[in-house]
């Protein structure tokens, strides 16, 4: 069993802060946990816009503080994400965040991260594993 708290994670390596600038993430549960998952708590700061595209993992995320427009860049549509309201990209869309306040989030990955991941300039992960 392990417990852990979010704040025992704050300056540790677990505690990441985005090359851009944008967003910083506190990686609860890790690929060296081999769960199968990772766990993490992200806040993406008002008024930045971040573009992802997970083209080597699954995200769910749930919003737990403030609000975002998050875009589908597949299609174009756009949808307000705000407390309680979660997302999945279960087809590796490309997806562009734009929090209007500091956006706070749960997100779970499968495969799991290792925790040393940061968007490549397509907003891509790499797929890093454990040895």
């Amino acid at each position: 069993m392990i417990i852990r708290s979010f704040k025992d994670i704050e300056g540790t390596d677990r505690h990441v802060r985005s090359a851009s600038g944008t967003w910083e993430s506190k990686r609860i549960v890790l690929a060296k946990e081999r769960v199968g998952f990772s766990l993490h708590e992200t806040v993406l700061y008002a008024g930045t816009e971040t573009r992802m595209w997970y083209a080597n993992h699954v995200e769910a995320v749930v919003c737990t503080e403030g609000e975002a427009e998050l875009t589908d860049e597949e299609t174009g549509e756009t949808h307000w994400i705000s407390p309680g309201v979660m997302y999945l990209l279960d087809g590796h869309e490309r997806h562009t965040l734009r929090p209007k306040t500091d956006f706070r989030c749960l997100c779970v990955f499968n495969p799991p991260v290792t925790g040393l991941e940061d968007h490549d300039a397509d907003g891509t992960y790499p797929l890093l594993t454990e040895d």
